[in-house]
Parts: structure tokens; C-alpha cells; sequence
């Protein structure tokens, strides 16, 4: 037979922000630090992944081109296959890429990914 615990519990405050008291609890949280240089910092891995990604989605996607088209050697499953990954791969580097451009353009400040 299983023992009985003694366990004390306690009610939930019903907003995070407040005890049960109403006194406010709410602690320092440094995610949320405003700091000029955190703005100023170029995300240069994010710029190099999205390069990266665009120049392999567009080198699949002119493979499965030739191959479809008869240019290249291949089955036409394999050409099926490499425009799916190419389409996969080009389109997250293609938007990450003009987001970065649009950006420079209206001379907004880029997202610092961490």
C-alpha cells in the first residue's frame, strides 16, 4: 500500500506578475535590456546562411532544369528530387536575403540573431 506524503501546498497567485499579496514580484530580466551596440552588431552568420542557401537552392534547381530539359543525363525522378531540395533550400535564403536588402534600403536596423 502506498504512503501517504505530507505535502504542503499552496495556492497559485492568479497573475504571474503578483504574489498572493499583491505586492509586485517582477525581476530583472536582462533579455529585454535596451543597449545601442546590441543594434549595431551585422548578423553575419545569418547573412552567410542565407547566401549559402540561395546559391544551393539555385544550382539544384538548374540541375533539375537540365535534367527535365534533356541536357544532362539523368531519370526523371532524380530531376523531381533535386527541384524539391532546390526549391526547399532557394526559398528561405531568397527571402532571408531580400529581408536583409529591404531593410538596408529603407535604413531600418537588421534583427541581431543570437
Amino acid at each position: 500500500m502506498a504512503s501517504k506524503r505530507n505535502v504542503q501546498y499552496s495556492r497559485l497567485p492568479t497573475d504571474e506578475d503578483y504574489d498572493n499579496d499583491g505586492i509586485s514580484r517582477r525581476q530583472y530580466d536582462p533579455r529585454f535590456d535596451y543597449t545601442p551596440k546590441a543594434l549595431d552588431k551585422i548578423p553575419w552568420k545569418s547573412i552567410v546562411l542565407a547566401l549559402f542557401l540561395l546559391f544551393l537552392g539555385s544550382l539544384l534547381l538548374f540541375l533539375s532544369y537540365f535534367i527535365l530539359s534533356g541536357h544532362m543525363g539523368g531519370e526523371r525522378s532524380q530531376a523531381y528530387g533535386l527541384l524539391a531540395l532546390g526549391i526547399l533550400s532557394f526559398l528561405p535564403g531568397m527571402l532571408k536575403h531580400f529581408s536583409f536588402i529591404t531593410a538596408k534600403m529603407v535604413n531600418q536596423r537588421l534583427y541581431v540573431d543570437h
